[in-house]
């Protein structure tokens, strides 16, 4: 069990022990090889040169040829940086060894701790107060290690490449394997840390410490548990606000963890939805696999933030082009049509059969004039209504041809790099022939090559659909005074109370009484069964009565099908020129309060057209989440509907989310549908369930 959020932020933590320590002791070193303790060895023996590094054991017997010591207290120094790979057993003891010898941060290898449950769990949370209790800090238990390039720190089971890539991975073969891709493409790590099991150090903490870092410029992160997620959220802004990109790779694509869901909102909220709304919030870059981060890094290493948008695509051969053409607009980039002046230009220099309006199809004038690669590359970078370049197809190839053309391939790869340095324009390459001279050349001039035209258009793709981070998280207000009925009516009238109108109504018991209450409205009402969760499904709600023998007749026959407790009978809302939404906010275990936004009425689980965001929203964020319907033009007005009005809608949607962020014990709340007019908005259904 991780430590509470204010546990954590206080006091402020100090990790300068544990990426620039001034002594380390590895304690569970060993010779075996199949043991963690022997390879962490290998690594930290590397760093002797910058720091002293004390092998220990409790036989003290010599390893890797080196001495070793029984205990901590043994050491001629004290060493900042404990690293304990120690059976499960013995490893508090360690822990509370360690901390006598004046360690102030600790890595903790050994598993067996909250994975294994409740009493794995007990464990380590008594742990994790202890270490806090001294001072110091922990990472893991359960962990894979942490390495500093800056401050030659070596402390993970492999080697790591040095580079400006900070990375913080709950998975070590991710890490591995992000490492081997990366390094094909000249980058690597000036950090990695292990999460483990997040006893103590979480993935913000270390977030924020990578924010700081100077030798960091990308924060890369692979996560499967985020602890506090309002934490992780606000790190990660901090993060993105200061110029350091954060990539996110995680799961949760399965709607498993919502099957308990009692709300439309609830079953339309899964995993997957809560964290691509907080990676919004924070301007976090989430990707769905170790190839596709490490194509964003290398993207934002070469290029940072620049547009990508509009790219122009250059191919020698109209079937790539094509193709190329396709994934792209796929991957959301835009291929427009050059200006007349573009073209004209770029035909003075290709043959009469080359494309010239975008796609460029060179069409033969590859190996007739090599050289016409980097000249064309040229004109579309310099023209002001093109942001990126794909290119794909035989380039790197043509050098199997002659020993001329090899030469004259590589000097064009050069220059192209060249030009693409000079211009500051997202480039990225596909070529048949990824491991040829020239295609070698364009990566070493910083220009992305690929082997697959679907990752050079998703690279561009990545970084044309980058968001900028809203470092206006709202935070959690106080908690109201809780509610304890999960009513229909009393859902209604906490909403209402917050300022969200709904039609004039009364309650019954009886049938009399509620041909009374129909009288009191006047004109048509609805009547609604009380006590059910989903009224309509159940034929529990009755719509447009006139007179006292409808209302009479709807009445008599819920009484006689579903016995309810009561009727809520309400004045029948004007649904001219009406669009009815879902607004509903479930709360995340880890996130909180979750907004989700839709097309409303009996129709929201069928259309699904929904967006998500994390509560409680200001009138512009509901704005903003209002424009990412797909059906956002039907408020808009269309084929001579008027338009509704979007400033008091989003006005209600706000208050709704108010009223889910101050009550925490509702697990979800929604009003479906919420009617939006010209004339405004109107709440015609309300629910919440209790936590």
């Amino acid at each position: 069990m991780s430590l509470s959020a204010t546990e954590r932020r206080v006091p402020e933590r100090d990790l300068g022990p544990l990426f620039a320590p001034n002594a380390v002791a590895v304690v569970g070193a060993s010779n075996d090889q199949t043991k963690w303790g022997n390879w962490i060895s290998v690594q930290a023996l590397r760093m002797r040169g910058r720091r002293p590094v004390y092998l220990v054991n409790r036989r003290g017997e010599p390893v890797l040829g080196e001495p070793a010591y029984r205990s901590m207290a043994e050491l001629p120094q004290c060493a900042d940086l404990a690293v304990i790979a120690v059976p499960a057993a013995g490893f508090e003891s360690a822990v509370e060894d360690a901390l006598a010898a004046g360690a102030r941060a600790i890595v903790g290898i050994t598993a067996g701790f909250a994975e294994l449950g409740t009493e794995g769990e007990a464990r380590q949370s008594a742990l994790a107060r202890r270490v806090r209790e001294a001072g110091a800090v922990l990472l893991g238990p359960n962990c894979l290690g942490v390495l500093d390039s800056g401050s030659e720190l070596y402390l993970s089971s492999n080697p790591l490449p040095p580079g400006s890539v900070g990375l913080i991975s709950q998975s070590g073969n991710m890490a591995l394997e992000l490492s081997r891709i990366l390094s094909e493409r000249g980058l690597g790590f000036s950090r990695f840390a292990s999460l483990g099991n997040q006893a103590d150090l979480t993935v913000a903490d270390l977030i924020r410490a990578y924010t700081v870092h100077p030798e960091t410029r990308l924060i890369a992160v692979y996560s499967e548990d985020f602890g506090d997620g309002r934490d992780f959220v606000a790190a990660a802004a901090e993060a993105t606000t200061m110029g350091k990109p954060v990539v996110l790779l995680t799961v949760g694509g399965s709607e498993a963890s919502v099957r308990g869901a009692k709300s439309h909102t609830g079953a339309l909220v899964s995993d997957s939805s809560v964290i691509d709304a907080a990676c919004r919030a924070a301007g976090i870059d989430r990707v769905a696999s170790p190839r596709q981060m490490a194509s964003l890094l290398e993207a934002l290493h070469l290029f940072g933030a620049a547009p990508a948008r509009r790219v122009a695509v250059l191919a020698d051969g109209g079937g790539h082009a094509s193709v190329a053409c396709d994934l792209a607009e796929r991957y959301g980039l835009s291929v427009p049509e050059f200006d007349p002046e573009l073209s004209r230009r770029l035909r003075d220099h290709l043959t009469p059969s080359a494309g010239v309006g975008n796609p460029v199809d060179l069409a033969g004038t590859g190996e007739k004039d090599v050289t016409s690669f980097a000249r064309v590359l040229g004109d579309l970078l310099d023209a002001p209504d093109t942001d990126s370049v794909l290119i794909t197809g035989y380039f790197g190839g043509y050098g199997e041809y002659s020993t001329a053309l090899a030469t004259a391939e590589v000097e064009t790869a050069a220059e192209m790099g060249e030009l693409v340095r000079d211009r500051c324009k997202p480039v990225a390459v596909h070529t048949m022939y990824p491991y040829s001279d020239a295609a070698e050349e364009l990566q070493r001039r910083g220009v992305p090559v690929f082997r697959a035209i679907e990752e050079a258009a998703r690279s561009l793709g990545m970084l044309a659909r980058r968001t900028a981070a809203d470092p206006a998280l709202r935070p959690l207000p106080d908690p109201a005074p809780p509610v304890t009925d999960d009513g229909y009516w009393s859902a209604r009238e906490l909403i209402r109370a917050a300022g969200v109108d709904f039609p004039a109504a009364r309650l019954a018991t009886t049938v009399d009484e509620s041909v009374a209450a129909a009288g009191e409205i006047g004109g048509r009402v609805v009547v609604k069964a009380l006590g059910l969760l989903h009224k309509s499904d159940s034929g529990g709600v009755a719509l447009g009565l006139e007179g006292d023998p409808a209302v009479r007749t709807a009445v008599t026959d819920m009484a006689e099908r579903l016995s309810p407790p009561g009727y809520c009978v309400e004045a029948m809302a004007d649904l001219r020129d009406g669009v009815e939404l879902i607004v509903g906010v479930r709360r995340d275990p880890r996130f909180g309060p979750v907004t989700m936004l839709g097309l409303g009425g009996v129709t929201t689980e069928v259309l699904r057209d929904v967006a998500f965001a994390l509560a409680p929203l200001t009138p512009g964020q509901a704005h903003e989440l209002l424009d990412r319907l797909r059906s956002a033009a039907l408020l808009h007005g269309v084929r001579g509907r008027p338009a509704v009005d979007l400033d008091a809608l989003a006005r209600t949607i706000a208050a709704i989310t108010d009223v889910a962020a101050a009550h925490p014990e509702i697990a979800e709340l929604e009003v479906n549908p919420l009617l939006a007019t010209p004339r405004g908005c109107q709440g015609l259904d309300a629910r919440i369930v209790l936590g």
